[in-house]
Formats: C-alpha cells, sequence, structure tokens
C-alpha cells in the first residue's frame, strides 16, 4: 500500500532530537516544516536539508502565533539543558506554556493531530522508583529548575485541557534522558559534558559523590518512540515515559567514557547544584504496550557514535 504523504510542522527542528526527527519525517516521504528561532536549535544541524523540495525552515519563536496548513505537529521547542533554560529562565517559561498555547491554537484551528515533547522533569526528584506515569513528582516550584519542570507541566496541563474541552487529538511522551550526534557540545548535559572533557584530557567533573542514576537513551530509539506515539489510535493520549530503563551511576558513565576515548583524564567531584535529582529511571511498561516499543541501542555503542561526532566537531573547529 502506497504511504500518504503528511505535511508535518517540527518546532524546535533545528535542535538536536528536532533535527533527527525531521530526517526521519523526509525518509518516510513528508513534507517537513521546520520552526527555530535558533536560541539552542543550529542551522548545521539541517543544512543538509537546504535542497530537499519536501522541506523548508521558518525562523520563527513559537512564544509568537504563526499560521501555517499542516497535517501534524511536533512541539519540540524549549531550551532543555540547565545550562541553556537557567540563562533566561523567564525566555524559557514563555516558551513552554506560550508556545503550547500557540500550538494548540494552531491545531485547533486547522484540526491536526499534535505532540508535545515533554520531561522526565516533571517528576522533579522522585520519591518514586522507577517513575511510572501515573506519579505526579516531587518539583520545586520556587528553585533555579523551575523555569523548565513546572514550564513542561504547565505545557502538559494545556495540551490535557485542550483535549478534554476541544476535542483536540493530543499525545504526550516524556523524555527521559537522551544523547547523540548533533548533541551541543556546550550544553552542559552530563554525556557532552564528560565526552568533551574527555576527549580534551580535562578532569571530568561529577557532582556530588557520582552515585547519582540516570538512564540514558540513544537518540535512533527516541526518534522511532515519537513516530510510534503519534501512529497510536486516536483513544491514546499519553502521557507516556520514553527513555531507556538501564539505569547507571554518573560514575560509570563517567569511567566508560574514559574507557571508550582511551582519554587521561582524571575524576573531580564537585558539591551538587540545588534540586539536581538523585535518581531517574523510566518505567516504560506502557511504552512497550501501547507502542510495541523499546530501546535497543546498547549504551557503549551509543557512545562511540556520539564520541565519533564530537571528535570530528573539535577537528574541525
Amino acid at each position: 500500500m502506497q504511504y500518504a504523504r503528511k505535511r508535518v510542522l517540527v518546532s524546535g527542528g533545528a535542535g538536536f532530537l528536532g533535527s533527527h526527527l525531521i530526517d526521519r519525517l523526509l525518509e518516510r516521504g513528508d513534507e517537513v516544516i521546520c520552526l527555530d528561532n535558533l536560541f539552542t536549535g543550529d542551522k548545521r544541524n539541517i543544512e543538509h536539508l537546504f535542497g530537499n523540495p519536501r522541506f523548508e525552515f521558518i525562523r520563527h519563536d513559537v512564544c509568537f502565533p504563526i499560521y501555517l496548513e499542516v497535517d501534524e505537529i511536533y512541539n519540540l521547542a524549549c531550551p532543555a539543558s540547565p545550562i541553556h533554560y537557567q540563562h533566561d529562565p523567564v525566555q524559557t517559561t514563555k516558551t513552554s506554556v506560550h508556545g503550547a498555547i500557540n500550538m494548540l491554537g494552531l491545531a485547533k484551528r486547522i484540526g491536526a493531530k499534535i505532540f508535545q515533547a515533554s520531561t522526565s522533569e516533571v517528576y522533579g526528584d522522585p520519591n518514586v522508583h522507577p517513575q511510572k506515569e501515573e506519579y505526579w513528582g516531587n518539583v520545586n516550584p520556587i528553585g533555579i529548575r523551575s523555569c523548565y519542570d513546572e514550564g513542561k507541566r504547565c505545557a502538559e496541563t494545556l495540551f490535557f485541557d485542550y483535549h478534554r474541552q476541544h476535542g483536540l487529538e493530543i499525545k504526550v511522551a516524556r523524555i527521559f534522558n537522551t544523547y547523540g550526534p548533533r548533541m551541543n557540545p556546550e550544553d552542559g548535559r552530563v554525556v557532552s559534558n564528560f565526552i568533551m572533557q574527555a576527549l580534551k584530557g580535562e578532569d571530568i567533573t561529577l557532582y556530588g559523590d557520582g552515585l547519582q542514576t540516570r538512564s540514558f537513551c540513544y537518540r535512533d530509539d527516541l526518534v522511532e518512540a515519537f513516530l510510534r506515539i503519534m501512529d497510536t489510535p486516536k483513544e491514546v493520549s499519553g502521557p507516556i515515559n520514553i527513555g531507556n530503563p538501564g539505569e547507571f551511576t554518573i560514575k560509570q558513565l563517567a569511567e566508560l567514557v574514559v574507557k571508550l576515548t582511551n582519554s587521561s583524564s582524571k575524576l573531580i567531584y564537585l558539591p551538587l547544584p540545588q534540586d539536581d535529582p538523585m535518581q531517574r529511571q523510566p518505567d516504560i511498561s506502557k511504552a512497550k504496550s501501547l507502542l510495541d516499543w523499546e530501546p535497543k541501542v546498547k549504551l557503549e555503542d551509543g557512545l562511540i557514535s556520539t564520541i565519533s561526532y564530537f571528535d570530528e566537531l573539535l577537528k574541525s573547529s
């Protein structure tokens, strides 16, 4: 059966995840409009697409309305690393909240299905482990991370209220730590920090005792989950946890990066930042049952391709 081409809008499409999602959408035959104000997105992530007749880039901030005709919307626009979202916390909250309102308003006007890239940060520093979608979270509403945590929580509220009030077809995914090529090397996230420090032979900085845990999902696995969520029946709205349930301590990650880069870097320990969660691990039972999805890429394999990407970046800079 021939694939019915869709016209798809991806906000935040020049970012790490957005650009890989666009690659997959174009591969399957869709037309894609990429919306990005390039605050944390990077044109280099999408420049290989500029000659594609089914691809269009619009420089635009989702805090302001836009009028387009599309079949589906993926709302990924928001700074996603602490360095970036704490740089201008008011703008971060605006991007999550006004951005959601504007994308939802567009979806309502044109009758489009809409996807929200939410986050495991809605669980805060969790008292429940691993985290199921039913858990309401333990979030500090006035802390330095709140602009992102509470912005994303409010965006989820808006999505479900538009769904209940206007009958909008929504899909909400809660994304856990994701890594891979096209991550911003300066984003302050643990994977990019460790790889860049190891490749430069610098000390690798761990916060606290390094025994806090995270799960790491490779970008290809995550994008596959996005596409599967969007294709679920109308009654499946989410939220659905998307991440890798394999749990590693930050110290284990640092040691693995040192080994894979054959680096002389030493591990050093600094004080733990405010509201940094001690553990984060998804319960992906819903993703398995509703999407027939679970991550396939092992951490070591994903790190090898990510290290290779950063190594090329350093050589070309």
